[in-house]
């Protein structure tokens, strides 16, 4: 996120205290968590796969982040280890942070499968070497349920 700010301060002549637009996000986030709902084809695979094969969630968020999103949809269990921001230097589409899943997994890259919600995701599991699924935004879900009515 703060990245992410820094960035934009720069591209339009801005100047936000980004510290606190990043702890005001996060904020506003929290307070949406009950709200939130898990992708269930996403879900569909995790739990047909639990058991079988290890899980990992890679994010560019924090770690805490991460860990209460999972526990409001009730997956947190179903991940053997979490890896955010803070984990990593070289945020996406560099390969780092799906890098860095793979070895906390003790799981070859190659045999790794990702899913992923953005284009920088998925060049950033290409170029750790991992097979990759776009995952379409809710935007894109709900023009498509929409759409096929």
């Amino acid at each position: 996120m703060d990245e992410i700010l820094s960035t934009l301060n720069s591209m339009h002549g801005l100047a936000m205290p980004v510290e606190a637009v990043g702890k005001r996000k996060e904020g506003f986030y929290f307070d949406l968590l009950p709200q939130l709902k898990p992708i269930s084809e996403v879900v569909e695979h995790i739990n047909l796969q639990y058991g079988r094969i290890p899980f990992a969630v890679v994010s560019g968020g924090r770690c805490d982040s991460v860990i209460r999103s999972l526990t409001v949809t009730r997956l947190i269990e179903r991940f053997e280890t979490i890896v955010g921001a803070e984990d990593y230097e070289n945020s996406k589409p560099a390969p780092d942070c799906f890098l860095l899943a793979a070895d906390r997994l003790g799981v070859e890259p190659s045999a790794c499968l990702v899913f992923e919600d953005t284009d920088l995701g998925i060049q950033a599991a290409t170029a750790a070497g991992m097979a990759s699924v776009l995952v379409p935004s809710p935007m894109e879900r709900r023009a498509a349920v929409h759409g096929n009515q």
